[in-house]
């Protein structure tokens, strides 16, 4: 588990793990919609299976998402003298935001991890 954990956030081949998923070079910092590869540089393994592939990453993404806007409520809500401010909806939308490049990135590769072939 800390291995798969390991390449995702490496940006790995999910067969090789020497090729790259996302033709960007940094995984935490690019702006904007992933570029994806097709294929993997060294294995010609093929990432987008068929046609709608990765719509289940948006599911992933979703968890991700509420995941992060529960942990900016307990971060934040100690500021606050209610115990549930309007003012802190806000403060969620601008991290939610912030993070859904990133968001995109990871749950597309949790979505491949998910399905590769573990009986190599």
């Amino acid at each position: 588990m800390l291995k798969s954990l390991y390449h995702i956030f490496r940006n790995e081949c999910p067969n090789c793990h020497k090729g790259k998923v996302f033709a960007d070079k940094s995984f935490f910092f690019s702006l904007g919609f992933p570029k994806m590869n097709e294929y993997c540089d060294h294995c010609n393994f093929k990432f987008e299976k068929e046609p709608g592939y990765f719509f289940g990453a948006m599911f992933v993404n979703y968890g991700l998402t509420v995941g992060e806007g529960i942990i900016t409520y307990f971060l934040a809500s100690p500021f606050f003298d209610e115990t549930f401010d309007l003012r802190i909806i806000p403060i969620i939308g601008v991290v939610i935001v912030l993070l859904s490049c990133f968001n995109i990135r990871l749950s597309r590769m949790i979505w491949i991890y998910i399905f590769k072939n573990y009986s190599m």
